[in-house]
């Protein structure tokens, strides 16, 4: 142990040394004075969007932290995240290396945190390029209505009996269901996953990924793996692997002709199931597309459902907007979603108060370059809070090109499925909406609902959200 002590104390000086030599000449980024070693780990809490947020007060909207060993660019204004993802996109569009998406994400060669090359530019291609056909993303639709109906089901028997509704477990199974039609064409039982279910492995895995790594920022030490997180990552990884290679197993042994032809079934026949090396591109995919739709999508709603519960106020202006729009003898289609325009808003708010990834994953610069007269170095790490630089108004486009509200990230690495995830969170959150009244159990007061978090690479509620339906609809 000693020995190792030793070992990074002179690493650490080296590089110290190596640094102020490369640098002593350019200005790098304002930066608070940090630990040895340790450097500016010591500032981060439970919550470390609010914390970069409070430095980047003192210190500026591009601020350089030294995180362990790793110089950390962090952006919090608007007008510096637009310099960094679309002026210079192309030198900051890569991934550092970091010990959690080496264990989840297939050593680190996933879509969303494999380093920019020739391998994300193939397998970016086919997650955009070799989609399902036309026929089958029109019967989305269909699907989602349908998967929509049996929850409203399930909540009108709670009113008549009078119940209380976990909200978060069945908005979450909701999205999980979705997820696997839309990607796999059929639905998974959460026993069929893991005996802990999809959304308890999903968060477990989000809550490892976002958990500070000593081993990402002290790389001497990762091997040690002083925390036990390298373990757990790979038993996580261990059941999505599973899961993913018998839902293409079921594919490949198929035998029904009259099947509808998934994303899966246009993949295999793109290469064929033979190639091996094909077969695990099919299986990173796969996992990140379910992983990024059924988390994301179930926390904003749960979200979103909760800041209208809690405000009354916001509950019965956006009833009363689809009251006028849709009316009171009919659920809600998704045609009816372009006309709503305070929902839009609602979700809006929602997404800019309580994103579910408040700091964008981490890139790294490809090579050295100037932004507003500050240097940053190649190699360097950069992130954008999000959670910080969010603004709200009713011309603001969430898809990136507006850089005062980002929850899907922007250029080359921005989500490419946006738009699958923003209408099944508008379809839902509506439908909830307009179908019942909520009040919250126990004799509970709205502005009592407790909205504390829990931070991840995903940030969800920290207590499901429990609440008692009553009719709305005249039906």
């Amino acid at each position: 142990m000693w020995t190792i002590l030793v070992l990074v104390m002179f690493a650490y000086l080296l590089r110290e040394w190596t640094w102020k030599m490369m640098n002593k000449t350019k200005k790098l980024p304002p930066s608070p004075r940090g630990l040895p070693i340790f450097g500016n780990l010591h500032m981060f809490g439970e919550l470390p969007h609010r914390d970069v947020h409070r430095l980047a007060q003192k210190y500026g909207p591009i601020m350089h932290l030294r995180l362990g060993f790793v110089p950390t660019i962090f952006v919090s204004f608007p007008q510096a995240a637009e310099v960094f993802l679309k002026a210079h996109d192309l030198v900051f569009v890569s991934r550092p290396p970091s010990e959690a998406a080496k264990h989840i994400s297939y050593e680190q060669k996933g879509l969303y945190f494999s380093p920019y090359g020739p391998h994300w530019r193939n397998i970016h291609k086919m997650s955009t390029l070799q989609l399902p056909s036309n026929h089958i993303i029109n019967s989305f639709r269909s699907m989602r209505k349908e998967e929509l109906g049996l929850l409203v089901k399930f909540i009108e028997k709670a009113t008549c009996d009078c119940i209380v509704v976990d909200l978060s477990a069945k908005v979450s199974s909701l999205s999980a269901d979705m997820s696997c039609l839309m990607v796999l064409v059929k639905k998974y039982m959460d026993k069929d996953f893991d005996e802990r279910g999809f959304k308890v492995v999903i968060q477990k895995g989000m809550h490892l990924g976002a958990t500070p790594n000593l081993g990402d920022y002290i790389p001497y030490i990762g091997p040690l793996d002083l925390q036990g997180l390298t373990q757990c990552m790979k038993a996580i990884s261990k059941i999505f692997d599973d899961f993913i290679e018998k839902s293409i197993d079921d594919h490949v042994q198929s035998k029904d002709k009259n099947k509808i032809e998934d994303f899966v079934d246009v993949m295999l026949n793109f290469k064929g199931f033979e190639d091996s090396k094909y077969r695990v591109e099919l299986m990173m995919l796969l996992q990140d597309m379910l992983v990024g739709s059924m988390d994301t999508t179930a926390t904003t709603i749960e979200w979103a459902i909760s800041k209208v519960i809690k405000h009354p106020r916001v509950m019965k202006k956006l009833q009363k907007e689809l009251e006028d729009v849709v009316g009171l003898e009919r659920m809600v289609e998704e045609s009816d979603l372009d006309r709503l325009e305070y929902l839009d808003m609602v979700v809006k708010e929602t997404m800019r108060l309580h994103l579910v990834a408040p700091v964008l994953i981490p890139h790294e610069a490809t090579k050295d370059s100037t932004i507003q007269g500050f240097h940053i170095p190649k190699k360097s790490r950069w992130l954008v809070n999000v959670w910080a630089i969010g603004f709200v108004g009713s011309s603001i486009d969430l898809r990136g090109s507006d850089f005062q509200l980002l929850p899907f990230g922007s250029g080359r690495r921005g989500y490419s499925r946006l738009q699958l995830g923003l209408t099944a969170v508008r379809l839902v959150v509506a439908q909830l909406v307009h179908c019942f009244d909520w009040d919250l159990p126990n004799n509970m007061l709205p502005f009592e609902l407790d909205m504390f978090k829990e931070f991840g690479l995903i940030v969800s509620r920290a207590k499901h959200l429990l609440a008692i339906p009553c009719p709305h609809l005249h039906k």
